[in-house]
């Protein structure tokens, strides 16, 4: 699927996605990655939804960040109250959907100015 840029100029936006893919400003990435409005974590350590672990959130706690859409996989699947503990406690709302959900939602809130950030599952 294609999507339109609705933020500004400079900023990330997902441009696109599909089996296994996300575009961020046209460039398209295969493997998990951060998304932020500023700048991407493609080096991100967690690779697939069972291999998450709280220490890979970690870092998301000091981005200044109000909500962290955490993107699943090809299916929304939640993962244990203890993964998400350092965002929780850092007090960073997070939401959990597949990764084309989060996609548009990242760009949605995006748009208005939100500090969001997207984690994303695509392995």
């Amino acid at each position: 699927m294609k999507l339109h840029r609705a933020t500004a100029v400079g900023r990330n936006a997902f441009t696109g996605y599909g089996a296994g893919y996300v575009m961020v400003n046209e460039a398209r990435h295969m493997h998990s990655l951060v998304v932020l409005p500023d700048r991407l974590i493609t080096d991100w350590g967690a690779s697939t939804f069972e291999a998450l672990d709280p220490e890979q959130l970690a870092p998301l706690a000091g981005c200044g960040l109000e909500i962290v859409l955490l993107g699943t996989g090809d299916r929304l699947r939640f993962p244990a109250p203890a993964i998400l503990r350092p965002l929780v406690e850092a007090g960073v709302g997070v939401e959990i959907m597949d990764v084309q959900a989060a996609c548009r939602t990242y760009n949605i809130l995006a748009a208005e100015d939100r500090k969001v950030g997207a984690a994303l599952l695509l392995g």
